[in-house]
């Protein structure tokens, strides 16, 4: 597999006028090559991706997104603003862990059953909150 992503190119005072006459908006470069063997273990593949990207995104954060209280546990439950970001830092590091286990621990099949749920709620975070993965 090779992804190459540029960056988002910069706004000109003329692509105001292009994007209101002709629809012309300038996109970011991309390019994705998949091989036949990049599916073979396609979560495998994809968590070696998104590991890093969950870290980096846990380490610069800016924000937090709306979260369901039902998604963390009891002592974060509460309504001050300051909970907000120590709930999505709780669901980031769910996150974190099971998308950790996926790349690092060889043998899934001895995992505990505690540290089996913990995983799936990762990836169950992860799904719910997809659209909240932003800086």
């Amino acid at each position: 597999m090779k992804v190459k992503i540029g960056r988002y190119p910069n706004w000109r005072w003329y692509h105001t006028y292009l994007y209101r006459w002709f629809g012309y908006a300038p996109s970011q470069k991309k390019k994705i090559h998949i091989d036949s063997w990049d599916t073979w273990s396609m979560d495998y593949t994809l968590a070696q991706i998104v590991l890093p990207m969950l870290l980096q995104l846990a380490k610069e954060k800016h924000g937090s997104p709306i979260t369901d209280l039902d998604d963390v546990p009891f002592e974060l439950q509460g309504d001050h603003e300051d909970d907000i970001h120590d709930r999505w830092d709780w669901i980031m590091a769910e996150m974190i862990y099971a998308f950790d286990a996926k790349v690092n621990d060889i043998d899934e099949w001895q995992f505990s059953d505690e540290k089996q749920r913990r995983i799936e709620n990762g990836f169950r975070l992860f799904g719910k909150y997809y659209t909240g993965l932003w800086d």
